[in-house]
C-alpha cells in the first residue's frame, strides 16, 4: 500500500513564507517529486520561482544538513549546476527551523528527466567528473559518513536475511532460493575482494555525492542543468561514485516479470558515461578495472536492503527481483574485461 504523501497546511506555509523576502506571492503549487515524507511546493513570486521543502523526520539532523549546504555553497561559487539555496530574510540562514520542523528554500529550476540519450549520458558522467574535481580539496569540521556498498559486513548479513523476508505462500523451492542467495553472496564477496586486490582501499578519499543516478538530476537539451539531493555525500574513493553512476546510467529495466528483463547493461551508454567523466577528470587504469566489480557490489547492496526489510523492491515481489539482479551481476562478471576494454582511450 503506497505511503501517504505529506503536505503543508495553509497555516504552516504562511508561517514559513514570513521568513523569506520573495516579494508578492502569486501562486503556490504542490510539487510531487522526491520522498513522500518530505512535502514540497513551488512558489511563484515577484522575485522568481522557488521550491520550499520540509525535511522528513530522520533527515533533519542540523549538523548533517549544514554539511550538505556547505557542499552546495562551495559548488555554487564555482558555477556547478544545482539549485541555489535561498537564505532567510533576517539572517540569510539556509535552514529555517520552526520547531518541530526544518525547512529549506531553493530556486526552482526547469528541466526534464533523463532521456537515456548518448548525449545526456555523456554529460551525466562529465558532470560527476566536475563534481569530484571541484570538491577534491573540500574540508569541513563535520565528519561525513564513510560507509558504503563496498565490502560491508552489513550487506553480507542482509543478503542472507532476505530469505526470512520472503512470503510464506507461493515461495519457490528451497533449493532455488538457496542457489540464488549463494550466488549473490559469492559475487558480492568475490567482487569486493578483487577491488581490494586492485588497491581500492589504499586510494585517496574525497567527498563524493553518494547517490549519483538519473532521478537526482534535471536536463535541458541533453545537458545537466541541476543536480539535487546532496544528503548522501560522504568521504570515500571517487571510483565508488563513478561505478555506481556507470551502473545507474547503463542498467536496462523492463515491465512485468523481472526475470524476463535483459541481463546485459547498455554498453554504449556505459561507455558514454565513463568517457564523459574522463573528459574532465582522468580515470586511472586501475580505477577502470575496479568499476565492473563495484557495479556488482552496488547493485546487490541497493537491492537486498529494501527486500530484507519489506520482502519487496518497490512494488515488485522480492524473489523474482533477486533472480533478475543475480542474472545481471553474473553478466557483468562474465563480461567485465569487455566492459573495461570499451573505455580504452
Amino acid at each position: 500500500m503506497p505511503q501517504r504523501r505529506e503536505t503543508f497546511s495553509k497555516e504552516e506555509l504562511a508561517n514559513c513564507l514570513r521568513y523569506y523576502d520573495l516579494g508578492h506571492v502569486h501562486k503556490v503549487q504542490p510539487f510531487r517529486g522526491g520522498s513522500r515524507q518530505s512535502p514540497k511546493v513551488i512558489i511563484f513570486a515577484d522575485r522568481g520561482r522557488f521550491l520550499l521543502k520540509r525535511r522528513a523526520k530522520g533527515k533533519d539532523d542540523l549538523a548533517k544538513v549544514a554539511f550538505a549546504h556547505q557542499i552546495q555553497a562551495t559548488l555554487t561559487k564555482q558555477n556547478f549546476p544545482l539549485p541555489h539555496l535561498i537564505g532567510t530574510r533576517e539572517d540569510n540562514n539556509s535552514v529555517l527551523v520552526l520547531s518541530p520542523s526544518t525547512y529549506e528554500m531553493f530556486e526552482f529550476i526547469e528541466g526534464v528527466p533523463y532521456g537515456a540519450s548518448p548525449e545526456a549520458t555523456y554529460y551525466s558522467g562529465r558532470t560527476l567528473g566536475l563534481y569530484h574535481k571541484l570538491l577534491q580539496n573540500f574540508t569541513s569540521d563535520y565528519r561525513p559518513p564513510k560507509g558504503s556498498y563496498h565490502n560491508a559486513d552489513t550487506i553480507r548479513h542482509t543478503i542472507r536475511t532476505t530469505v526470512t523476508s520472503l512470503p510464506l505462500t507461493n515461495r519457490p523451492p528451497a533449493a532455488t532460493i538457496t542457489n540464488v542467495i549463494a550466488s549473490l553472496e559469492n559475487i558480492y564477496d568475490g567482487c569486493g575482494q578483487r577491488a581490494v586486490e586492485l588497491g581500492l582501499d589504499n586510494w585517496p578519499k574525497q567527498i563524493t555525492h553518494g547517490d549519483w543516478h538519473p532521478g537526482n538530476m534535471l536536463f535541458r537539451d541533453a545537458r545537466v542543468v541541476s543536480v539535487i539531493d546532496h544528503d548522501s555525500a560522504r568521504l570515500q574513493q571517487r571510483v565508488m561514485d563513478i561505478a555506481n553512476g556507470a551502473l545507474q546510467f547503463s542498467i536496462i529495466g523492463g515491465r512485468g516479470d523481472p526475470t524476463k528483463w535483459p541481463k546485459h547493461v547498455d554498453v554504449p551508454r556505459f561507455k558514454k558515461f565513463i568517457q564523459g567523466y574522463d573528459s574532465v577528470n582522468v580515470i586511472s587504469k586501475r580505477e577502470i578495472l575496479t568499476i565492473p566489480h563495484l557495479m556488482c557490489e552496488a547493485m546487490i547492496a541497493e537491492t537486498v536492503l529494501p527486500i530484507a526489510a519489506t520482502g519487496r523492491f518497490g512494488g515488485i515481489e522480492g524473489f523474482p527481483f533477486l533472480q533478475m539482479v543475480n542474472a545481471k551481476v553474473s553478466w557483468i562478471c562474465e563480461n567485465r574485461d569487455d566492459l573495461c576494454a570499451v573505455t580504452a582511450r
